[in-house]
């Protein structure tokens, strides 16, 4: 096998796709005043909130000393709130704020925006997606 080049690396090619998928949603969240690794904790609250820091990070497959910050940073802009779980102290649940909630339907539009600029049909989008986490799946197994 010959000598692979950047662009022959599956791996640059998922690196600089995800890149590039981010710079699309900036200007979409930055009128909301989020980043996407925010958007992405809101979006995991939204489908189940008042979770524990270790379920909201494998949900988003991140480890708890790289999201503590990020939830602290949130607390602090109003979107959620972190406390102590009354049944075992050693646990801090995450729950969204009224603010945090409402953005859900101030953000609802992103998604769209984001279908539009792949510029693939949804079967093609869905079938990359499926392919994509197979991938990630077969690496962390």
């Amino acid at each position: 096998m010959a000598e692979l080049t950047l662009p022959d690396m599956i791996c640059f090619a998922l690196y600089s796709a995800n890149h590039a998928m981010q710079r699309v949603y900036q200007p979409l969240l930055a009128p909301f005043g989020l980043t996407y690794p925010q958007f992405l904790v809101l979006m995991a609250l939204w489908e189940a909130d008042d979770r524990t820091v270790g379920e909201l990070g494998r949900a988003l497959g991140l480890e708890s000393n790289t999201l503590t910050p990020l939830l602290k940073r949130m607390e602090a802009q109003g979107l959620l709130a972190r406390a102590r779980d009354n049944k075992d102290e050693r646990q801090v649940r995450v729950t969204l704020s009224p603010r945090g909630q409402a953005l859900r339907a101030e953000t609802a539009g992103i998604g769209r925006c984001i279908f539009d600029a792949c510029g693939l049909a949804v079967e093609e989008l869905t079938a990359l997606r499926d392919q994509i986490s197979a991938l990630r799946d077969r690496l962390a197994g």
